[in-house]
């Protein structure tokens, strides 16, 4: 399977999207980390939320954060045209395909904008994602549907798990939980942040759980850069907040298509 080039590798965050309709945006915190073949994305708009666990939080609280989005799978780019083909959604499977074309403003700077014109984004790459740059693709011991990934790149890691309840396919996620259900159907992790080399513990910034702001995602003995990390038994039995009972195996990168 054809790597996606070296100019798109590391960590990029949107500064700006505008849309043809005049709607913009720059303060929805989103980061895109890109490694060879996989990606992930996490997108979670400004909010006053306390870092809570979802137990804990009202139903008001839960339904805004039906407002984010994230999702991971494998990327491909042929020309100056790049598909992101998702292979885990926080929000309901639309069907629709998320592809753009790019243009590189200076190497650090990349400019996205819809094949329809309809949108255009500001993308600029974070200097401490430069550097080491891989991934793994992960599957559940107990539930082969429920997917995730652990990506690398520089000095940054993001960490994606869909969730042990799967959401029924289109429409939106505010649309899908009710008191009853929410918590579990919110159960959906992507937490991106910073590993320190393994020289401090892998600090959460930012994740669709309120909860793990600030918090670790692997403790300081873990190297982010040993050869054998995705097959550390100390890794991953326990992996994510919402980790699998029997935890997670190493996969193959899933296809491009659907």
């Amino acid at each position: 399977m054809q790597q996606v080039p070296q100019s798109y590798l590391g960590v990029w965050q949107r500064r700006l999207i505008q849309h043809s309709s005049g709607r913009s945006d720059s303060e929805t915190a989103v980061y895109w980390l890109q490694t060879p073949r996989l990606f992930a994305d996490l997108r979670i708009p400004p909010n006053s939320l306390p870092g809570l666990a979802l137990e804990a939080l009202s139903h008001a609280q839960r339904l805004a954060l039906c407002e984010q989005k994230g999702f991971a799978g494998v990327t491909q780019v042929d020309a100056d045209i790049c598909q992101w083909h998702r292979k885990m959604d926080y929000q309901p499977v639309s069907g629709e395909e998320d592809i753009g074309r790019m243009q590189f403003e200076t190497s650090e700077r990349l400019l996205e904008t819809a094949l329809d014109d309809s949108y255009y984004e500001i993308w600029e790459r974070l200097p401490d994602s430069l550097g080491v740059c891989r991934g793994q693709w992960l599957q559940a011991m107990d539930d082969p549907s429920r997917q995730g990934c652990l990506l690398l790149a520089g000095d940054y890691f993001l960490f994606a798990a869909s969730r042990p309840t799967p959401l029924t396919p289109g429409g939106h996620l505010r649309e899908k939980i009710s008191p009853q259900n929410s918590t579990a159907l919110l159960a959906c992790e992507l937490s991106f942040g910073r590993h320190h080399a393994g020289r401090a513990p892998w600090q959460i910034e930012c994740s669709t759980l309120p909860a793990n702001a600030g918090q670790c995602l692997l403790p300081s003995s873990i190297d982010p850069f040993a050869a054998d990390l995705f097959a550390d038994e100390t890794v991953m039995p326990s992996l994510g907040s919402v980790a699998p009972a029997q935890g997670w195996r190493c996969m193959p990168d899933p296809r491009q298509q659907t």
